[in-house]
């Protein structure tokens, strides 16, 4: 009798001991970084930047695994569906949040499929206008969009995208028409931005500064709620003439929900100490981005703040994907 209830004991400690050391262990393989976009962007190239240092702090490879399409659906749904034992990680965008609300079929849910780990950066993204347009600042804009109700089109990285509810925000917010034109990623939308076919976009700056520090388009503002330090001169929209208005595109890391808290603080810390490093700031910078950091809690908070966000805007602009 004695013997079997030694047993059951050992048996007992072992089951219970079983999880914490999995986590202690942690990574015990190779970590996989999922992008939700094609190879070269700027959010690709952020990925694998950071993936040579977390390799180095986590004492595993970490890979960078491209899965564009469907609005970044399709690479969020494959981390909602992976094992939660932090191996599989997301590099989420604001689109994470955006999509349920534009697709008829999302087969995760931004809040209750995901554990937050840190809001990474924020995207600075700018408005600008082809010089043929009549405008040096947001008032002018809406101005002579107002007068010209037919003349005004906007273009998009594509249908469900940031810069695609951020000029739906501008149309609801200004009263002001335009015309929707998506496009299959930023380069296509500035040639014609560039060539006149379309007159107005919100892009990310770092796609767009070679065509503003060559004039083929002209820099209206920023889009987020104050002015960035990488165009300290340029004003934002809301006090260039849209008092309110706000957009901040973001990238962030997320993991499937149920991922242990010893793992994500593990991933946390390691992230904290990588974003302080000067040549992650200098990339960062290169790249348009703007460093956050901040913790799993505050990154969840911001979360649900986001999607209540923009899921009224799709709702008041009627915005749809085709």
């Amino acid at each position: 009798m004695l013997k079997k209830i030694l047993a059951a004991v050992a048996v007992a400690a072992i089951a219970a001991c079983g999880p914490a050391s999995a986590e202690s262990n942690y990574p015990s393989k190779p970590v996989t970084i999922v992008v939700p976009f094609s190879p070269g962007g700027a959010t690709d190239i952020m990925a694998r930047a950071l993936s040579e240092r977390m390799s180095l702090k986590l004492g595993q490879p970490v890979i960078v695994e491209n899965k564009p399409g469907a609005g970044t659906v399709i690479a969020s749904d494959y981390v909602a569906r992976a094992n939660p034992d932090g191996h599989t990680l997301l590099l989420a965008a604001s689109s994470l949040g955006i999509a349920p609300s534009l697709y008829k079929k999302v087969n995760y849910d931004p809040i209750k499929d995901f554990t937050p780990i840190s809001l990474i950066a924020s995207v600075v993204h700018v408005l600008e206008v082809h010089p043929s347009v009549p405008a040096n600042n947001v008032a002018e804009l809406i101005a002579w969009l107002k007068a010209n109700p037919s003349k005004g089109s906007y273009g998009s990285v594509g249908a469900g995208t940031s810069t695609h509810l951020e000029s739906e925000l501008f149309k609801t917010m200004s009263g002001a028409n335009m015309e929707h034109v998506p496009y299959k990623g930023s380069a296509p939308a500035l040639m014609d931005l560039v060539s006149g076919n379309i007159n107005v976009m919100f892009d990310a700056y770092a796609s767009s500064k070679p065509f503003i520090n060559d004039k083929k388009v002209r820099l209206l503002a920023v889009t987020t709620g104050k002015r960035s330090k990488l165009l300290p001169d340029t004003p934002t929209v809301a006090e260039s003439g849209l008092p309110g208005y706000e957009a901040m595109p973001w990238l962030g890391f997320l993991a499937p929900a149920g991922t242990p808290a010893p793992v994500v603080n593990k991933l946390h810390a390691a992230l904290q100490d990588i974003l302080k490093e000067p040549a992650i700031q200098e990339k960062f910078d290169s790249l348009g981005l703007e460093i956050i950091g901040n913790r799993p809690d505050e990154f969840a908070a911001f979360l649900k703040n986001d999607i209540v966000k923009w899921t009224r805007v799709v709702k008041d602009s009627g915005a749809k994907v085709d």
